[in-house]
């Protein structure tokens, strides 16, 4: 899903800076419309555009806006659910072409601001940290062959064969150290990748993995857990923000004890909302779902945030009640959000993480 409109506006004053997130490092600069030129415009995808691997899983230094995302439903040794997030944001300030070099960080360029959060959520509680830091200087970045993502200590790295990760990251009273297995083959959202934000075509390019076997331990108040799982990852780039009266979005992937799976999300504006989806059977392949063909009703509420959905996709059989566990999971970064693990029931069984954004009343 496109996870931050929050990041694109306060990162376009982004002066310079590295470390955790606070207020100091930020002053104005020119808005992110002005930094594209006539000779190297920002690129945008469309329909007809189409997904290669290994590169797409590296940067996409001529589009404006990228991140790589990965959530987890684990247990402790003891059967506990534990849930994660890690996220990687990049935001161009200037277009350059994939094959161009980056500017000597010597010269302190402002190419490209980078943003990571990470979370933990355990028994109620969730721990959260945010880090930032300016493009083209070393301390953040991407490649796709080796695969690694990072910023500072913070670390996803891959193998020669890129099907196992490793991932590190630490924030105040909690740390994770994880062992990633890929299985399966990236799922293309959409059409061939292009997945559509709007009725008019808005959208970006959209690939996830979704069988991803996870184990390591996560560290919280010196406690240290034992941990095993599974994870999602998505990988998505785009040029464009949301559409003008778009005011937030509502994302949900989810691993059915079928063996099925399921993306969805909705953008909602003050008419409607615009709903998406993947649907992944198991052992089949993935079939996109248009906003026709998708529900989400919101059942509860807590503190304003909707906690509790139905989502029905009836031409699979498919009718859900979706959870979130209790407590209060919003990530109190520059752009808050909320960010928790969901159980399923219903017509099936099952887990998964929700991303909800747009609710600050």
């Amino acid at each position: 899903m496109i996870r931050y409109v929050g990041f694109v506006l306060l990162l376009s004053a982004f002066a310079g800076c590295s470390g955790d997130a606070g207020d100091e490092g930020f002053a104005g600069l020119a808005g992110l419309e002005q930094s594209a030129t006539a000779d190297m415009p920002y690129s945008q995808p469309g329909p007809g555009d189409r997904l290669s691997f290994p590169a797409d899983f590296g940067p996409h230094p001529q589009h404006r806006i990228e991140w790589w995302y990965l959530t987890a439903n684990l247990e402790t040794e003891a059967g506990e659910p534990l849930g994660l997030q890690w996220t990687q944001f990049r935001q161009a300030l200037q277009p350059r072409t994939a094959d161009a070099p980056a500017p000597a960080s010597n010269n302190w360029p402002l190419q490209a601001a980078w943003m990571a959060h990470g979370a933990v959520s355990w028994k109620g509680q969730h721990y959260f940290a945010e880090k930032l830091a300016r493009g083209d200087m070393g301390n953040a970045g991407a490649t796709a062959v080796p695969f690694q993502v990072w910023l500072d200590n913070w670390r996803l790295v891959g193998n020669t064969d890129n099907n196992r990760w490793q991932l590190q990251a630490a924030g105040k009273g909690w740390s994770y150290d994880l062992d990633l297995h890929i299985q399966g083959t990236p799922v293309a959202h959409g059409e061939g990748g292009f997945s559509a934000k709007s009725a008019s075509g808005e959208g970006s390019m959209y690939f996830s993995l979704v069988d991803i076997a996870i184990t390591g331990e996560v560290t919280l108040e010196g406690e240290v857990l034992e941990v095993k799982g599974k994870g999602w990852f998505d990988r998505e780039w785009s040029s464009q923000l949301l559409k003008t009266g778009q005011q937030g979005w509502d994302w949900f992937a989810l691993h059915l004890d079928s063996g099925d799976k399921l993306m969805a999300f909705r953008l909602r504006d003050k008419n409607g909302s615009f709903r998406s989806g993947t649907w992944l059977p198991a052992g089949g392949d993935p079939v996109p779902l248009s906003s026709e063909e998708l529900s989400l009703v919101v059942l509860d509420r807590r503190k304003g945030v909707p906690v509790r959905w139905r989502l029905s996709v009836p031409a699979y059989q498919v009718d859900l009640e979706l959870s979130a566990p209790s407590g209060d999971y919003l990530n109190a970064g520059l752009y808050p959000y909320w960010e928790s693990p969901v159980r399923v029931s219903g017509s099936h069984e099952g887990e998964g993480y929700m991303e909800l954004t747009g609710y600050d009343d």
